[in-house]
C-alpha cells in the first residue's frame, strides 16, 4: 500500500491550486510509461513482430521498426523496405485522394521516429520527405495543376469531419516543425508558417472538444482517427502546452471508451458507424487499443498491423491515467448520461427572409473561422449554414468533387448572388426536402448508457426522430463481444449472391441495409429497458429523387453468437451465458435468409424483419440470472407482461405509436412519439443532460474542468489552467 506522501488524498483532488505540485503525480508528457502499460506494449509488439513484415503496409513497417528498437534479439535487416514499397501511398497523396491525410499521419511517425534507419534506403526516405513537402494541407490552399495519365488531378480529399480536421492540422503542424525553413510546393508557405497556421486551428479544435464533446459521438470507427493525431502531438510536438492539451483531450476520448466498454465491445450508440464495425467487437477500430489498455476481453488482437494497436503499443510519452483504466474494468451497475455537440435548427423557417437565430456559445454562422466546426457537424445543408456553404463552394470550386452531390442545386440556381437572393431562390427546395437533404447532420445529442457485469444498453435519446440519417447508430444491446442486438430502418436491400465480407463497403455511406437509417426512430431508454418507435417524416423518393427506404424495419439478432434463441408471441429471446435479452416487435417478424453474412454467422439466421410498413414499435428488455432467475423464468415473466400499443394517424407515413408496457423489472413503461418517457409514473429526462454525469465524474455542459475519480485513483483535467494531474498505480 502506498503512503499518503506517495498518493493523492481526496483533498488534493478537489483543492489542487492550494497544494501546488503533488508527489507521485504526472503533469507533462515526459512522464514515464507505467510498468503495466510498458508490459502490455511489449506483449503486443512481440506478437505483432512474429508476423512477417509487409513492406507496403506502413503500419507493419512501423511495428517492425519499433521491434528492432525495443525487442532484444529482434533484427530488421538493412534494406527490408524496398525503394518502391510506399509508391502506392505517394501516388494516392499526389492525386489528392480521400484519406490521404490518414497516410500522412503514418508518415509523420515514420519520419520522426525512424528517419535514416537502414531498413529503408536514403532514396526512400527522400521520397517520403518529398511527399510531405508536396501535400495539400487545407482546402483553402490552391489545388496544384497536376496531371496523371493525361487527366487533371481533382482534389477529392474530405477535410471537414471532426477527425479529418485534426488529422490534416496535426500533419501540417508536424510537417512545418520538421521543415521550418523549407517552402512547401502547394501553398508556397514555409514550414514555419504552416506550423503557426496549424497551431491556431489545433488549439481551437481542442477547446471545442473540451467544451462540447465529440461531434462523432462514441464512434467506434472515428474515435480511432481522433486518437491518431492527438497521440502524434503528444509524441512529437516540441510545444509543451500543445502536447499537454492534446494528452488531456486524448484522456477524454479514452474515458468515453472506458465508459462504453463491455467485454471488449464498445457497443454504444454511435454518431457514425458502419455494419462492418458495429456487429462485433473485433471489427471495431478501437478494439486493439482498448484490449491493450483495459484487457476487458479474452479474444485475441484483431489486427497486429492495424492502426490503433500499433499506435498505442509504440507510445513513449502518453501514460494512460489509472482512473480511466479502472472505470473500464468496473462491473458495478452504472448509468452514464452525456450531452455532446451544439443544437442547430434544421427545420425550414416560416419564410425565406425570416431572421436566423444567433449561433450558440459565441459562434457565428458567417465567420469563416467557425466554419470548420459547423461543417464537422455535417451542417453544410442546414438552413442557417446553407447560404454560407454555397458561397464558399462557389469561391473555392468545391462543386467539382467534395460537394458534387449538391451540384444539382448549383446547376439549378446558378452563381452565388448574395445570401438574401440565394435564400429566396432555394427556400422552396429546402422547405420541401429539408428532412432528407440534412441527412448527414450530427447535432446536439443526449446519450444514455446503462452497464452491468452482464450487459450494456446504450441509446441516443429522442434524436432527430423521423429524419433520414446516413451513419447514425441509435441504440444497441450488448451481451458480449459478439452477442449484440439493434434495429434499423433500411434504405436499401443488400447485394445478393455475395459471400465476401467486402460487400459491406456497398452499405456505405448509408442509409444502406444495416448502416444508418431511412428514418431515425424516437428512442427512450432507462436502465435495462428501451422503446424504439419508427415513423418516417417524409415519403420515399420525393419527386422521384434518390431518397428511398424499405417498407420494413429489422433487427440484427445473430443466432450464431447466442447460446439460446427462442420466440414467444411477438418476443424474440436470447441468452448468452447468464445474460438475457428480449426483443418485441409490434409488427410480426420473420427471419430473412439469403442476405450476405455480417460477421461469422455461418448458416444461422441473424436478420429479423418486421415487414408491412416503415412504421413499427420495438421494445427491448435485458436481464440476467442474478436478477431475473433462469432463462425460462425471464421468458415467462416478459411474455406474460401486458403491452398496449395505440396508433394515431398524425405522421407523414404510418401511425404514431404509443406504448404502455408492464415491465417485470421496472414497472409500467409509457412512451409515445411526442410524450415523455415514464417509468413507474416517474418522468425520465431525455434531454438537457450535463456534458458528463456518471458515478466517476460530473461536468456541466460547456464547462472545462473534469475531476474524475475511481476509488483512490484520480485524474484532473483543467482546460483553463492547462493542468493535467493523475495518480499512478
Amino acid at each position: 500500500m502506498k503512503t499518503t506522501a506517495q498518493r493523492w488524498t481526496l483533498a488534493v483532488v478537489w483543492l489542487p491550486t492550494m497544494l501546488g505540485c503533488l508527489a507521485d503525480s504526472n503533469q507533462t508528457r515526459d512522464s514515464e510509461i507505467p510498468a503495466w502499460q510498458a508490459a502490455r506494449q511489449l506483449e503486443f509488439l512481440t506478437a505483432a513482430c512474429a508476423e512477417p513484415l509487409q513492406p507496403g503496409n506502413m503500419n507493419s513497417a512501423l511495428v517492425h521498426l519499433t521491434c528492432d528498437e525495443r525487442l532484444p534479439g529482434y533484427d530488421l535487416p538493412d534494406g527490408a523496405l524496398p525503394d518502391d514499397a510506399w509508391d502506392h501511398v505517394f501516388e494516392k497523396m499526389w492525386r489528392l485522394r480521400d484519406t490521404s491525410d490518414f497516410d500522412m499521419n503514418r508518415i509523420m511517425h515514420l519520419l520522426y521516429d525512424f528517419r535514416g534507419h537502414a531498413a529503408a534506403s536514403e532514396a526512400l526516405w527522400l521520397k517520403t520527405e518529398q511527399a510531405v513537402l508536396d501535400f495539400k494541407y487545407w482546402y483553402t490552399d490552391p489545388t496544384p495543376a497536376r496531371t496523371v495519365d493525361g487527366e487533371p488531378v481533382i482534389d477529392t480529399m474530405w477535410y471537414w469531419s471532426e477527425n479529418h480536421i485534426m488529422i490534416f492540422r496535426v500533419a501540417e503542424y508536424l510537417a512545418g516543425q520538421m521543415f521550418p525553413g523549407r517552402r512547401f510546393t502547394v501553398s508556397g508557405l514555409t514550414g514555419r508558417e504552416h506550423r503557426t497556421r496549424a497551431r491556431n486551428e489545433i488549439m481551437r479544435w481542442l477547446d471545442e472538444r473540451a467544451r462540447w464533446g465529440f461531434t462523432e459521438w462514441h464512434s467506434d470507427v472515428y474515435y480511432n482517427w481522433d486518437m491518431q493525431p492527438l497521440l502524434a502531438l503528444i509524441e512529437f510536438a516540441n510545444d509543451e502546452e500543445l502536447a499537454t492539451r492534446a494528452a488531456m483531450v486524448l484522456d477524454l476520448v479514452w474515458l468515453d471508451v472506458a465508459l462504453h466498454l463491455h467485454r471488449g465491445n464498445m457497443g454504444s450508440t454511435h454518431g457514425r458507424s458502419y455494419i462492418k464495425d458495429k456487429a462485433a467487437a473485433p471489427t471495431q477500430n478501437i478494439f486493439d487499443g482498448a484490449k491493450l489498455y483495459f484487457a476487458d476481453t479474452d479474444m485475441p488482437y484483431a489486427s497486429l498491423a492495424g492502426t490503433n494497436g500499433v499506435a498505442f503499443a509504440r507510445a513513449k510519452r502518453y501514460a494512460l491515467p489509472q482512473a480511466i483504466r479502472e472505470i473500464a474494468r468496473d462491473d458495478t451497475p452504472m448509468e452514464d448520461r452525456q450531452r455532446m455537440n451544439l443544437d442547430i435548427d434544421e427545420r425550414p423557417p416560416t419564410s425565406a427572409n425570416a431572421p436566423i437565430a444567433p449561433a450558440p456559445h459565441g459562434l457565428d454562422y458567417e465567420d469563416d473561422t467557425h466554419l470548420p466546426f459547423w461543417w464537422s457537424m455535417n451542417a453544410m445543408t442546414t438552413w442557417p449554414l446553407l447560404a454560407k456553404t454555397y458561397e464558399v463552394a462557389e469561391r473555392l470550386n468545391l462543386w467539382e468533387a467534395q460537394f458534387e452531390p449538391m451540384k444539382i442545386v448549383r446547376d439549378l440556381l446558378g452563381p452565388y448572388r448574395g445570401a438574401e437572393k440565394f435564400r429566396e431562390a432555394v427556400f422552396p427546395i429546402y422547405n420541401e426536402f429539408w428532412s432528407v437533404i440534412t441527412e448527414p447532420l450530427l447535432k446536439e445529442v443526449n446519450t444514455y448508457t446503462y452497464r452491468t457485469a452482464h450487459y450494456m444498453l446504450s441509446a441516443a435519446q429522442s434524436y432527430r426522430p423521423g429524419i433520414r440519417s446516413n451513419q447514425t447508430h441509435i441504440w444497441q444491446a450488448t451481451l458480449d463481444e459478439r452477442a449484440v442486438v439493434f434495429t434499423t430502418h433500411p434504405g436499401t436491400l443488400p447485394p445478393t449472391g455475395v459471400t465476401n465480407i467486402n460487400w459491406q463497403d456497398e452499405d456505405e455511406p448509408g442509409p444502406g441495409y444495416w448502416t444508418g437509417q431511412g428514418a431515425l426512430p424516437r428512442v427512450g431508454a432507462y436502465k435495462n429497458v428501451l422503446v424504439s418507435i419508427y415513423a418516417p417524416a417524409y415519403l420515399p423518393r420525393p419527386l422521384g429523387l434518390d431518397f428511398d427506404y424499405r417498407d420494413e424495419t429489422h433487427a440484427y439478432f445473430p443466432v450464431a453468437h447466442f447460446d439460446e434463441v427462442t420466440a414467444v408471441n411477438r418476443w424474440t429471446f436470447g441468452r448468452k451465458g447468464d445474460s438475457y435479452v428480449a426483443l418485441y416487435s409490434h409488427r410480426p417478424v420473420t427471419w430473412r435468409t439469403g442476405t450476405p453474412d455480417v460477421f461469422e454467422n455461418g448458416d444461422l439466421p441473424f436478420d429479423l424483419v418486421a415487414a408491412g410498413g416503415p412504421d413499427n414499435l420495438w421494445l427491448v428488455e435485458l436481464g440476467d440470472a442474478e436478477s431475473a432467475g433462469s432463462f425460462g423464468d425471464f421468458i415467462a415473466s416478459i411474455a406474460a407482461a401486458d403491452i398496449d400499443v395505440a396508433a394515431t394517424p398524425n405522421t407523414v407515413v404510418g401511425d404514431i405509436r404509443s406504448v404502455s408496457y408492464n415491465s417485470p423489472s421496472q414497472g409500467l413503461v409509457e412512451f409515445s412519439w411526442t410524450g415523455d418517457l415514464r417509468i413507474a409514473g416517474q418522468v425520465i429526462a431525455l434531454s438537457d443532460y450535463p456534458r458528463l454525469q456518471n458515478p466517476f465524474v460530473e461536468v456541466g455542459f460547456d464547462e472545462t474542468r473534469y475531476d474524475i475519480a475511481h476509488g483512490d485513483e484520480r485524474l484532473v483535467l483543467d482546460f483553463v489552467t492547462g493542468l493535467r494531474e493523475f495518480t499512478t498505480p
